[in-house]
């Protein structure tokens, strides 16, 4: 019996790796390595960031019915801007090309030194100062990498300058008359680059631009000080300008289907 018991034991175990022997090796599969996914262009968009602004005030001052008092005088001015924006973009499917519009505000301190003629009347002098402005426009673009786009804008823009006292060129720090505030409209054009940092912080988006705006000639008139009353000469004003600024941007939907052929 004993016998018997062995034998069969020695049959099992001899089956058992016979078993064990012909089941196959798992193969080795390697981890897939994470993708990151095809920017997107396509959303809406908020950015903030900074700058700066340089102007050109070309101006002359005249009496109505009478004409000019004075030769025609360019004053500059710049200074600092912050600026916040929101915008939507679209990509078209399978291309390179992007279309958006947006809208933007500035916070500025531009500043620059203002003088009159002094042909008929004595000469004036202030320090004038534009604070804000904003501007709507659209802009059309070419992603010359998936994450890289470069785009011209234009569109309407309105600038506002602050009110400004005058005083006599012989007796700085005086005041004796004043250049009232005006707003002014106008439009621009601009080129800029963004680039996408979604591999450091997903949605972020980094855009710089340069932006020429020029603004629409007006007429200010001069009031004497104290009394607010007009003195009877006018200023008429064109101001040109010249800005640079930086963003940062955040996506709402920076990620998606959308791919460009490059």
């Amino acid at each position: 019996m004993n016998k018997i018991l062995l034998a069969l034991t020695a049959v099992a175990a001899m089956t058992g790796t016979a078993s064990a022997a012909d089941l196959a090796a798992r193969p080795y599969t390697k981890a897939p390595v994470a993708v990151a996914p095809a920017v997107n262009w396509t959303g809406c968009y908020l950015g903030a960031g900074g700058g700066g602004a340089i102007t050109k005030n070309d101006h002359n001052d005249f009496v109505a019915g009478f004409g000019a008092v004075g030769p025609n005088l360019s004053t500059g001015a710049d200074g600092w801007l912050a600026t916040v924006q929101g915008g939507c973009d679209y990509q078209f499917a399978g291309t390179n090309w992007v279309i958006g519009g947006f809208a933007d505000y500035d916070f500025m301190d531009v500043r620059g030194d203002i003088s009159t003629g002094g042909t008929f009347a004595p000469s004036l002098v202030g320090s004038q100062k534009q604070d804000w402005q904003w501007a709507v426009g659209a802009r059309v673009g070419y992603l010359v990498m998936p994450s890289l786009l470069t785009y011209v804008s234009g569109g309407y823009t309105q600038g506002h300058w602050k009110s400004t006292t005058l005083s006599a060129f012989a007796a700085p720090g005086v005041g004796v008359a004043t250049l009232p505030g005006s707003t002014k409209g106008g439009w621009f054009i601009g080129t800029g680059d963004e680039y996408a940092l979604t591999n450091f912080l997903p949605g972020l988006f980094w855009k710089t631009e340069y932006r020429y705006s020029e603004f629409d000639r007006s007429d200010v008139s001069i009031n004497a000080l104290p009394s607010g009353l007009p003195t009877g000469v006018s200023e008429t004003q064109k101001f040109r300008e010249h800005s640079v600024r930086s963003e940062l941007v955040y996506r709402f939907n920076w990620a998606g289907p959308v791919v460009a052929k490059y």
